[in-house]
Formats: structure tokens, C-alpha cells, sequence
């Protein structure tokens, strides 16, 4: 139990990783699987709706319940909270309408270079406005080099991803490889 306590922040931050960097993919996927061009991103998105009420509505309500709240939500956390789920429902929004725009062009790997921007850039919105508000000791002279090379390389990494990504291969490449390996003799 200590190290639960102690890595417990670790944990949930890899689970947020591997949650969010699987949610381009299957918001794509469910945006194609839509089978409409034109309004397949917003049906998409409806369901995207449809599971945060059922895991940011219901789950947190049945929670509070169980541990007996009192229900009080003072305005400022109320407001702060509200504000921070519009600006996670037009991010997920942007998301769907940049998958559906660059697959559009005919790029295949739409998922891989949206997210990829996506989780290059935001840390570094986040590092600037954070500075914003809570100003380091020492104003701009406190900033050490080891955080603006994280920033450097932040957006550095992201760029290297979009650019170097590997092409997926062709619908047609197992069959291309079966037809050319050597058949097997019987033992």
C-alpha cells in the first residue's frame, strides 16, 4: 500500500497516457465507422457525449453518494469546473473535426499526426499559462535551461513524429507477402 500512495500519481497519469492516446484512434475509428461522410464525425462526437455523462456524470454522482456528500459546491469551483468541461468538449471537438479534415485530404494516418501535435503542444499551454498565473521566483531570470530545452524539445519531438511517422502499409500487403514466401514442405 505504500507504494500505491507514494506512485499513486504515477499511475493514474500513465493510465490518462494510455487512455487519451487510444482516444484519437477509436474517435476516428467510430467517425468511419459512422458510414457518413457528412454527418459522421457529429454522430461521433454524440456518443463521445453519451460516455462522458455515463463516466463524468454518473460515476462522480454515484461516488459522492456512496461517501455520503454533503453537496455543497461553493460558485468559484463550480464555475472553474464547468469551465474546464466546455474547454475538454470543444478540445475533443477540435480533435474530431482536424481527424475528419485531414482524413478528408486522403491521409490515412489522421490519428497519428493529430494526436501526435495534440500531445506535443498541450504541455507547453500548459507550461506557459501555469507560468502566467503563478509567475516563477524571479520572473523571467528564474526560468532555468532545463525547462525551455523541455519546452524545445516538447514541441521538437512532436514536429519529429508528424514528419518521420511510418506510412501505413497497403490493404493488399499480406497478401503480397504470402504470394512471395517460400511454401513450406510437409515433414
Amino acid at each position: 500500500m505504500e507504494v500505491m500512495n507514494q506512485f499513486g500519481w504515477l499511475f493514474f497519469a500513465i493510465g490518462t497516457v494510455l487512455t487519451w492516446g487510444l482516444y484519437g484512434i477509436f474517435l476516428h475509428m467510430g467517425q468511419v465507422g459512422m458510414a457518413d461522410p457528412v454527418n459522421g464525425r457529429y454522430k461521433a462526437f454524440l456518443f463521445v457525449g453519451v460516455a462522458y455523462f455515463l463516466t463524468a456524470v454518473l460515476a462522480p454522482l454515484a461516488i459522492l453518494v456512496v461517501r455520503g456528500s454533503d453537496w455543497n459546491f461553493p460558485g468559484k469551483g463550480l464555475w472553474l469546473s464547468l469551465i474546464a468541461g466546455i474547454l475538454g468538449a470543444i478540445g475533443a471537438f477540435f480533435v474530431l473535426l482536424s481527424l475528419g479534415a485531414l482524413f478528408a485530404q486522403g491521409n490515412k494516418s489522421a490519428p497519428a499526426i493529430v494526436m501526435s501535435i495534440i500531445f506535443a503542444g498541450a504541455p507547453i499551454v500548459n507550461a506557459f499559462v501555469s507560468m502566467w498565473m503563478h509567475p516563477p521566483a524571479g520572473g523571467l531570470a528564474g526560468i532555468r535551461w532545463p525547462f525551455v530545452l523541455g519546452i524545445v524539445m516538447a514541441a521538437l519531438g512532436g514536429y519529429l513524429v508528424v514528419k518521420f511517422k511510418p506510412d501505413p502499409a497497403p490493404k493488399d500487403h499480406g497478401q503480397k507477402v504470402a504470394a512471395t514466401s517460400p511454401a513450406k514442405s510437409p515433414d
